[in-house]
């Protein structure tokens, strides 16, 4: 169970950008007003208590451990975590000592938020042996998918080749905030869903992890399987086995399968390919 507490940088009020021209379009520091994102009360009860408090699984999460999967789509597998500022200033030598071997860190959230402890969750998972990455939680209501890209890259979501860096996340799920698809037809989140993937591969060489759940891509995009044959999918299930795959995707290629005592992943095959993930 991730804690409530949130002890991050405070944010200022102030304007948000009224349009985003392009994706060059200037991008709001994380101390402009984020007066519009209040969580609604079930957001709350997750410990989303203001804005940038958004992290992976939020709406899953629960106070009991699922089951230990069974299913787990293949004979080898590398275990993992995944944090955010919820988590504070993180032990990752305990982490290490506990088998874990990658991480994934949030970064950003919208075009607003900058998670106050990405240098030491980041860091520090590299400098003790980890493969690592970050991940964005998306609002596709507050610009466009090609800002928020920007945004994200331009605030640790970056790639380079070293062997030890993940592609960056697209965390695309539940909205905290208000509406469930974020104010989007289905056809219109697959578009700022591509417009956020294609903007973050150009700006890295990388196809951006999509990390999702079954029952919000179906609700929210119709299930499209439009990325299923470029982009790894991260599947939120919280359950002894994986269950059906959203968008078609022939396999996962990371499953969060518990939240407790926190977000625990499995990497879909043995050490030599989440280093093949790393390298490109």
């Amino acid at each position: 169970m991730k804690s409530a507490l949130f002890t991050g940088a405070a944010v200022t009020l102030g304007l948000l950008l009224a349009s985003i021209g392009s994706a060059q379009a200037s991008t709001p520091s994380t101390t402009e007003s984020t007066a519009s994102h209040q969580p609604t009360a079930q957001a709350r009860l997750h410990g989303i208590n203001k804005a940038g408090d958004a992290y992976m699984g939020w709406l899953q999460n629960t106070t009991t451990t699922a089951t230990a999967p069974t299913d787990m789509g293949t004979a080898a597998v590398v275990e993992g975590i995944d944090v955010s500022s919820h988590q504070g200033n993180v032990d990752w030598a305990a982490h290490w000592n506990a088998g874990k071997r990658f991480a994934y860190v949030k970064a950003t959230e919208g075009n607003y938020y900058t998670n106050p402890y990405f240098a030491q969750q980041y860091n520090g998972s590299y400098n003790i042996g980890m493969i690592r990455g970050s991940y964005h939680f998306a609002t596709p209501n507050d610009s466009t998918g090609a800002n928020q890209a920007n945004y994200f890259v331009s605030h640790g979501g970056g790639w380079s080749r070293d062997g030890k860096t993940l592609p960056g996340a697209l965390d695309i799920e539940y909205n905290p905030y208000g509406d469930t698809c974020y104010g989007k037809t289905q056809s219109g989140m697959v578009s700022w869903i591509r417009d956020f993937l294609n903007t973050y591969k150009s700006l890295t060489g990388r196809d951006a992890v999509i990390y999702t759940n079954y029952d919000w891509w179906n609700r929210c995009t119709g299930n499209t399987t439009a990325f299923n044959s470029t982009n790894p999918l991260w599947v939120a299930r919280y359950s002894s086995t994986v269950g059906t795959l959203p968008g078609a995707w022939p396999f996962y290629t990371i499953w969060q399968w518990t939240s407790s005592p926190l977000d625990q992943n499995h990497f879909n095959g043995d050490y030599s390919r989440l280093q093949a993930l790393a390298n490109g």
